[in-house]
């Protein structure tokens, strides 16, 4: 039931800002076995480590989705989150309000130079627009839009490439995998130089990790679908993975867990995934998993409790909270091995 992952979490402990540095974060480290826990900094990761293990990361680049425009005929003022791009210029969209919309609609953002038609609108907020641009769209939201920061975080984000991990290449998320935030490109060197292979896949981050849980019988839940990309080259390499496979992020699980659900082995493959992972779920590609805290109520938080037991989690959680650990996309990280 959903109220089994609740857990009062004091506004303080809601990291606003990043830290100075990336890797400064705080670790908490738990055997997913027997619960225990131990106290380290993120940059210590490497000591958890060993030859031959393999990290995956998710290298998707968050894209300045949020964007603040006004209806043409009305000037009411309308945000749009462009979640993922469907075809073409048509994009699926969170609007802010979205009562205020109908096919048709045209929304006007900064000084015209974009302009989106929404022809559908769909349940729960969303609606599908056609971009209307000339030129690059990517230098244009450049220009116009802004980080889609959470709506827990007040502070504004003064350097944007924060909400950003160091990898990030492949363009389409309205949301950061924030479990990679805490790495630097100096701790990723260390971590290949000890003989750990770094795996990149790629799952744009949408609606489906964000979106609030809204049934107290969790089972009933569905989960928006997110695109995501698992290569020939990574497949290759997990398939011959001597190591444990530690998946860095909720997202980067996902993208292996959807693989692995239907394949006996790793298989190159792209596609729409809305896999919901909670306790019961049977994990077939991952051993471990890198991972920050995560929301109450969450389908995060449930995935997390997949890997281990929801007592287990929430314990975790209970310290992390008596010891001033940072919560959410900013805060602090978990190691659950």
């Amino acid at each position: 039931m959903l109220d089994e992952y609740d857990y009062y979490l004091p506004q303080e402990l809601i990291a606003q800002t990043p830290l100075k540095n990336r890797s400064d974060s705080k670790l908490l480290v738990m055997d997913k076995v027997t619960g225990e826990l131990r106290e380290d900094v993120f940059k210590n990761i490497i000591d958890y480590l060993n030859p031959e293990d393999i990290l995956v990361l998710n290298d998707t680049k968050v894209i300045p989705a949020r964007l603040i425009g006004e209806k043409i005929d009305t000037y009411a003022v309308i945000e749009l989150l462009l979640l993922r791009n469907t075809q073409g210029d048509i994009w699926e969209c969170l609007a802010k309000p979205a009562k205020r919309l109908h096919e048709g609609t045209i929304i006007s953002f900064g000084d015209g130079s974009l302009k989106a038609e929404v022809i559908e609108k769909k349940d729960e907020g969303i609606v599908h627009v056609k971009l209307l641009y000339e030129g690059i769209l990517m230098e244009i939201l450049e220009h116009l839009g802004t980080m889609p920061l959470p709506p827990y975080i007040h502070e504004t984000l003064s350097d944007q490439s924060r909400y950003q991990t160091v990898y990030a290449k492949n363009i389409g998320s309205a949301a950061a995998p924030t479990a990679g935030l805490h790495f630097t490109n100096e701790l990723l060197e260390k971590i290949k130089e000890k003989g750990i292979t770094l795996v990149y896949v790629t799952l744009h981050v949408g609606l489906g990790t964000f979106r609030p849980v809204e049934v107290s019988d969790i089972t009933k839940h569905h989960m928006h679908s997110e695109y995501y990309i698992l290569t020939k080259e990574a497949a290759d390499i997990l398939n011959n993975a001597k190591g444990k496979i530690y998946a860095v992020g909720t997202t980067s699980t996902r993208v292996l867990e959807t693989v692995r659900k239907n394949n006996e082995k790793f298989v190159p493959c792209s596609g729409n995934t809305d896999i919901f992972i909670y306790p019961g779920f049977k994990f077939k590609a991952i051993d471990g998993l890198i991972t920050n805290f995560h929301l109450p109520k969450s389908t995060l938080l449930m995935l997390v409790s997949a890997l281990s037991s929801k007592e287990k989690i929430l314990n975790a959680y209970d310290y992390a909270i008596k010891h001033n650990f940072r919560f959410f996309s900013f805060g602090d990280a978990m190691f659950i091995k």
